[in-house]
C-alpha cells in the first residue's frame, strides 16, 4: 500500500503558492505529513478510498518457519519473549543496537513533548511551534529507520542546513548575544531546552555506534539529521534567551539568585 510521509512531501518542494494537495489514489497520508501540510496552509484533498489509519500487514503463519532470526537464520513457530521485530517477521534480541536506537528516539520524542508542554504553559508559542517541527522530524527518523527508507535532510524553521549552521556558530550576529552559558537562573524552559540539546546529541552518538562501521547497515542520512536537530535545539535555546529582555545585556548575563548581574 502507498504511504505518503512528511519527508516525501518536503522532497517535492511544494511551491509557496500551493493551496491544496491531492495524494495518490488509495494512499495513506501519515499524521506527520498532514501536520506538515497544515503548517504550510495547504488543504489535504481526502480520498474516500484511503484508510484513516496505518494498516498493519499480518505476518503469514508458516508453522515452524513463521519467524526468522535476522542474525542466525533460525526459524521459530512463535516469537520468543526476549526477541522483537526488526522488520516484518525478522526477529532480533531486544538488546539489539537498532532496537536500542529506536528506544532512544522514542524517549527523545517524549522529551520534546515535555518541553513543548512547558513552552505552551509559559505562552512561548514560537518555541512550542519550533519544538513541534523537531518532533515531526524525529517521527520521520523513526519511520525511515523502521521502514528502511531514505530520509531527506530536514529544513527547520524555514532555514537551510547551511543557514542553521551559520546562525548557531555566529550567535552574536544572529541573535545579538554571545554564546549563552546555561544557568538555572535562565528559568525552567531554558534549562529544559539545554537538557534536550544534550539528549539529541546523545542520540546522534548512539546513531553513529548503531549504523557504523559502514557496510552492514549504513545510515548517514539518519546521523546527518540528528546532527541538524542538535543544532536546531540550540537555535531555539539561543533565540529564547535573546528574547527574554529587550536589553541584550540581560539576555547575555541574566541575574543570579542574589539579584547580581552575571556575565
Amino acid at each position: 500500500m502507498r504511504v505518503v510521509t512528511q519527508a516525501e512531501l518536503r522532497s517535492m518542494l511544494l511551491p509557496a503558492a500551493c493551496k491544496e494537495y491531492t495524494p495518490p489514489s488509495g494512499a495513506f497520508v501519515t499524521p506527520e505529513a498532514r501536520d506538515y501540510l497544515i503548517s504550510r496552509g495547504i488543504e489535504l484533498k481526502k480520498d474516500p478510498e484511503a484508510p484513516e489509519t496505518m494498516p498493519v500487514e499480518p505476518i503469514p503463519m508458516r508453522g515452524k518457519r513463521t519467524y526468522v532470526d535476522a542474525e542466525t537464520g533460525e526459524f521459530y513457530a512463535e516469537k520468543p519473549e526476549h526477541m522483537t521485530h526488526l522488520r516484518g517477521n525478522l526477529l532480533v534480541p531486544k538488546t539489539h543496537r537498532r532496537i536500542a536506537f529506536r528506544g532512544a528516539i522514542d524517549s527523545l520524542e517524549a522529551d520534546v513533548l515535555e518541553a513543548a508542554l512547558l513552552a505552551a504553559e509559559q505562552g512561548e508559542e514560537e518555541t512550542r511551534k519550533g519544538l513541534g517541527e523537531i518532533l515531526r522530524c524525529l517521527k520521520d527518523v523513526m519511520s525511515a529507520e523502521v521502514g528502511e527508507t531514505p530520509l531527506e535532510a530536514p529544513q527547520l524553521f524555514g532555514l537551510s542546513a547551511g543557514e542553521l549552521r551559520r546562525q548557531t556558530h555566529d550567535v552574536k550576529s544572529a541573535f545579538g548575544i554571545d554564546h549563552p552559558n546555561p544557568d538555572y537562573t535562565m528559568g525552567p524552559l531554558a534549562v529544559r531546552l539545554n537538557t534536550l540539546r544534550t539528549r539529541v546529541r546523545s542520540a546522534e552518538l548512539l546513531a553513529v555506534k548503531t549504523f557504523c562501521p559502514r557496510g552492514e547497515y549504513p545510515r548517514d542520512d539518519i546521523i546527518l539529521t540528528l546532527n541538524r536537530l542538535s543544532s536546531a535545539v540550540y537555535w531555539l535555546f539561543c533565540r529564547y534567551i535573546s528574547r527574554q529582555s529587550p536589553e541584550t545585556g540581560k539576555a547575555e548575563g541574566l541575574e543570579d539568585h542574589k539579584g547580581n548581574r552575571r556575565g
